[in-house]
């Protein structure tokens, strides 16, 4: 795959950056990732340096998103280090999966005004298991430079980020090809142990590196020489008779022999018409120890062990989608790469039809008239693929006419393969790789694309399934919470839920402002243990509750009273904290109650934001009968309240005080002028890096002052 010309108009600077910081490092192999200029979301792999672009082929396009070293180091913009096979297992199992050899791994961003990619580094697994300060210098000083190219480069107008192929560089861009004497050298001094050649007459006139380690003494000395009168220790008859049969018989000929004082080597003769080849290695270690298991070679192998490895990253990958948005991106972003695809189609069976729910390479009107194709309509090659449950694969568009004389071409495709997309005999869609060019496809690889349906198929069905819960949890959520707040005169209001990042954006978390009259006002929050439609459900009777006893006028411990009653009542087996606070404009007071929950945060005008002293009765649903004490501050002009649930504030092994005092910190540091701005500051500052494992309500009041 590499080209005989050099590299394009502003990649030359990059390419020389990437060499020689691998030449420097000692890496064996290293590679840059950038942007792709029409996906944000995906890294492609701009340069390759040290290994053919077929080893790379699993990983030219890379989701941003998706859990591998090159990604994290751009979303986290720090170095990432993987010092050997096992920690790659614990860290990243998809990538060591497709990795499965001995080594260490460097990932780090390239970042300068914005990001732009990372840069991947590879070494054997000998090396030390840590970067070392000078090593990590040049790293990072190599993704600065890079960072420079590609501004310039920017501002130049060249594109980059959008090949296909990525440039595949030697590790010496100046070093001219080696000669066939060179070759031959080069091939000789990999070799484990040592080596020599003989001529007929016996003088040595080639000699290893290795050889000359194994017979104690430089090569430049034994050239030309008959070993057995250059190296004492081989002066015995018989090892000149070893050499004598091995040039008469032209049988190879072995025999071993005691370097002193205790070395004892085995040398293997190879003759022919033209000299002996000599393999020297340490007696009773014929070769050294590999570090992978040796094969049995009467045990049939696949044809190509990187398809294999290449099928189990795929499938590892299938594995961790969620929604049907996902299976389309990582069919997209993945699976068409690796099948060198440039077209897809994915379709799902809906009432008996095959509904399109992704697609790329595809025009949208192209996209639009093959929606809703019947699967019944066995003139055609996706229905007759789907009804059939098996694939078609056409390698041009002859093929296609001949089988398939009533489809007519609506696209410039040429090549095209149509997997059907099968659950235990019964059909949930259809995957359509197509191709700008005729395409045959050999055995191998519509075994690998046949198995590859199989677990699409079952990706997909799970996703479609997930879809349709998050559909109805997201509707009960939004049911249940307020649509929008009331207007309440003297106050300043803004409110926020947040679902957990992973799950099905719902859970307990609620929030609700009541208007009682025109000189008193009721904020609740509170939050239902759970996250799933029972916690929504519960959390739904709780706010109804609250919201009856509120209006009725009773005092904040009457109505978290009467909420504990009624789940006690209940008995959901799920707890709730809830915090209400009464707010009385006219005696310029508030009064708050709390069922266990967090304390709110109160702000004066000029003053440090605090958490408010308000002693806790028990969770709603607990104890029967239970009291909750009042706690009563005055409503002061300007007085800010920032009533929240515990997942903004609450990390594991973190202190729940020292939370505080950072949402306190954050608050004092923030522009309050506008309270929506407000949560969003809070809600950035909260530890963005991480996934949120809670959901999170948010309600902030104040107070308004007489210019106000």
């Amino acid at each position: 795959m590499t080209s005989t010309v050099g590299p394009p108009r502003g990649t030359a600077g990059i390419d020389a950056a990437l060499t020689k910081t691998v030449r420097r490092t000692g890496a064996s192999i290293g590679a840059v990732y950038l942007l792709a200029s029409d996906d944000a979301q995906v890294l492609r792999l701009e340069a390759l340096c040290g290994a053919p672009a077929e080893l790379a082929a699993p990983w030219a396009r890379v989701p941003l998103a998706a859990p591998a070293p090159v990604a994290d180091a751009v979303r986290e913009n720090r170095l990432i280090w993987v010092g050997s096979q096992q920690e790659m297992a614990q860290t990243y199992p998809r990538t060591s999966m497709a990795l499965p050899y001995p080594l260490a791994m460097a990932a780090a961003p390239i970042t300068g005004a914005a990001a732009w990619g990372s840069l991947l580094l590879m070494w054997p697994a000998a090396r030390p298991p840590r970067l070392s300060r000078w090593e990590h210098g040049l790293v990072t000083a190599c993704c600065r430079r890079l960072a420079e190219l590609l501004e310039g480069a920017a501002e130049s107008g060249i594109p980059l980020g959008d090949t296909d192929l990525p440039r595949v560089l030697p590790l010496d861009t100046a070093r001219p090809p080696p000669s066939p004497e060179q070759a031959v050298a080069d091939f000789a001094e990999r070799l484990p142990g040592g080596c020599c050649a003989l001529d007929l007459d016996g003088r040595i006139t080639y000699l290893s590196h290795g050889g000359a380690e194994l017979l104690g003494i430089d090569a430049e000395t034994l050239l030309g020489t008959l070993p057995w009168q250059s190296l004492r220790w081989l002066d015995d008859p018989t090892y000149e008779d070893r050499y004598r049969a091995a040039v008469l018989s032209r049988e190879p000929v072995s025999f071993t022999a005691c370097r002193p004082p205790d070395r004892w080597l085995d040398f293997h003769l190879y003759p022919d018409a033209g000299g002996v080849s000599v393999r020297i290695v340490p007696t009773g270690g014929a070769l050294p120890a590999a570090p992978a298991t040796r094969r049995d070679t009467t045990t049939a192998t696949p044809a190509r062990a990187g398809e294999l490895y290449q099928l189990m990253h795929l499938a590892a990958g299938l594995t961790e989608v969620v929604g049907v948005q996902d299976v389309v991106d990582l069919v997209a972003d993945q699976i068409m790469p690796a099948f060198g695809a440039q077209g897809l189609i994915l379709a799902a069976v809906d009432s008996g039809r095959l509904r399109i729910t992704g697609h790329r390479g595809y025009a949208p009107e192209i996209v639009e008239r093959f929606d809703a194709l019947p699967i019944d309509a066995t003139f055609s090659p996706a229905g007759q693929a789907v009804t059939s449950g098996i694939p078609s694969f056409l390698a041009d568009p002859e093929e296609m006419r001949r089988i398939y004389p009533e489809v007519r071409p609506t696209t410039d495709k040429q090549a095209w393969a149509f997997l059907p997309l099968i659950i235990s005999g019964r059909p949930v869609g259809l995957c359509l790789l197509s191709y700008d060019r005729p395409h045959t496809f050999p055995t191998e690889e519509r075994a690998v694309m046949t198995s590859l349906a199989g677990l699409v198929a079952q990706a997909l069905d799970r996703a479609r399934l997930y879809d349709t819960k998050h559909r109805l949890a997201h509707g009960l959520q939004q049911a249940l919470l307020p649509h929008s707040l009331p207007d309440v005169v003297g106050l300043d209001v803004a409110a926020r839920y947040l679902p957990a990042t992973r799950g099905m954006d719902i859970g307990g978390d609620f929030y609700d402002l009541i208007r009682l009259g025109d000189t008193a006002a009721a904020a609740v929050i509170g939050d239902v243990q759970g996250h799933n439609v029972a916690a929504a459900a519960l959390m739904g009777q709780v706010r109804t509750g609250v919201h009856a006893h509120a209006t009725l006028g009773e005092p904040p411990d009457q109505v978290l009273s009467a909420a504990n009653q009624q789940l006690t009542e209940l008995d959901p087996g799920l707890f709730t904290s809830c915090l209400y606070a009464h707010l009385d404009f006219a005696a310029r007071r508030v009064r708050f109650a709390s069922a266990g929950h967090p304390p709110p945060l109160v702000r004066l005008p000029g003053r440090r934001a605090v958490p408010l002293d308000v002693t806790p009765g028990p969770l709603l649903g607990v104890v029967p009968g239970a009291a909750y004490p009042v706690t009563e501050v005055p409503l002061s002009p300007g007085l800010m309240l920032l009533l929240y649930t515990d997942g903004l504030v609450e990390t594991p092994g973190t202190d729940l005080d020292d939370s505080l005092a950072e949402l306190a910190g954050h608050i004092d540091e923030a522009d309050d002028s506008d309270l929506e701005l407000l949560i969003d500051t809070l809600l950035r500052e909260n530890r963005p890096e991480l996934q949120r494992t809670d959901d999170i309500a948010l309600l902030v009041l104040r107070s308004r002052t007489g210019s106000d």
